[in-house]
């Protein structure tokens, strides 16, 4: 059986449930060595025993990080990078919904903070291991809920009229503004970066939010959308297949390329790259 990713060091972020579970495994599967970050840590254990069950005692490592709490991912990527471990391709798949208005330790709205901010933020600082050992690629997933968002720069945290549709859908419209600003800043390096919306996914994303309308949507959604493993098809073909070994700054969905919803992107792009890099002090360091 063919292994395109074997030898190769896979890191996926909110690798313990769902379209990340998913996605580990089939990295696994098809060779890599994976590297499952989440911060609940009996919980990445017990992804790590299905995935050394699965295939033939190759255990995966574990990174513990909260993405909540941006010390924390500093420490996470300073821990990895200090490791000398090769990194060959980062899917950063983490995300989370609030139904109501909360903020990270660092004051913080939770959901831009979560899905977008510790997203740029682990990327950037995981970027020069990445260079090093190119042909690499970056997975980021999104969803099309982007395009019924509107990036307001200068309230990104919905401090006025919070719902849980337009924090979710503004990080994931920010996360393709990045991807595609990403991608042109990396241009010839060797690193190709693209995003995924994996489509609607039986998954727990919205488990951290208890209470009758959870309760209720839990099992429609478990029995009418697709399974995770289904659902991460695209985002393991963008990790894998030679097809996109060089194809960069594009959005995928259910195996095909499609046109984002990107309005004024060369004005809004580098201003929310300025402001990230603002917010979490990092920024991509010129090629060596």
């Amino acid at each position: 059986m063919s292994e395109p990713l074997s030898g190769r060091v896979c890191l996926v972020t909110g690798a313990t449930s769902g379209h990340g579970r998913a996605v580990a495994h089939a990295l696994a599967r098809a060779g890599a060595d994976v590297v499952l970050l989440g911060r609940n840590a009996e919980r990445c254990r017990d992804v790590q025993r299905e995935i050394a069950a699965a295939n033939a005692g190759k255990t995966p490592e574990v990174l513990l990080c909260d993405l909540a709490v941006r010390a924390d991912v500093e420490r996470a990527a300073s821990e990895f990078l200090a490791s000398g471990r090769p990194l060959h391709v980062l899917v950063n798949n983490a995300g989370l919904v609030n139904l109501k208005r909360q903020e990270t330790p660092d004051g913080t709205e939770m959901v831009f903070a979560v899905n977008y901010l510790a997203l740029y933020d682990l990327t950037l600082r995981l970027v020069p291991r990445l260079r090093e050992c190119a042909p690499a690629r970056i997975v980021n997933v999104s969803s099309d809920t982007h395009r019924v968002a509107r990036l307001d720069l200068d309230d990104l945290e919905l401090t006025r009229g919070y719902s849980w549709l337009k924090s979710y859908g503004r990080s994931k419209l920010a996360i393709v503004y990045f991807t595609r600003e990403l991608a042109r800043r990396l241009e010839g390096s060797g690193v190709t970066v693209n995003a995924v919306d994996p489509g609607p996914v039986a998954s727990g994303i919205g488990a951290n939010n208890p209470g009758l309308l959870y309760s209720l949507a839990a099992p429609i959604l478990k029995f009418t959308f697709p399974s995770p493993e289904k659902s991460a098809r695209t985002a393991v073909q963008l990790c894998s297949d030679p097809e996109f070994a060089t194809r960069t700054g594009a959005y995928f969905k259910f195996g095909r390329e499609r046109t984002p919803k990107t309005p004024d992107e060369e004005r809004v792009g580098p201003a929310l790259w300025a402001e990230s890099a603002r917010r979490t002090g990092v920024d991509l360091e010129p090629a060596d």
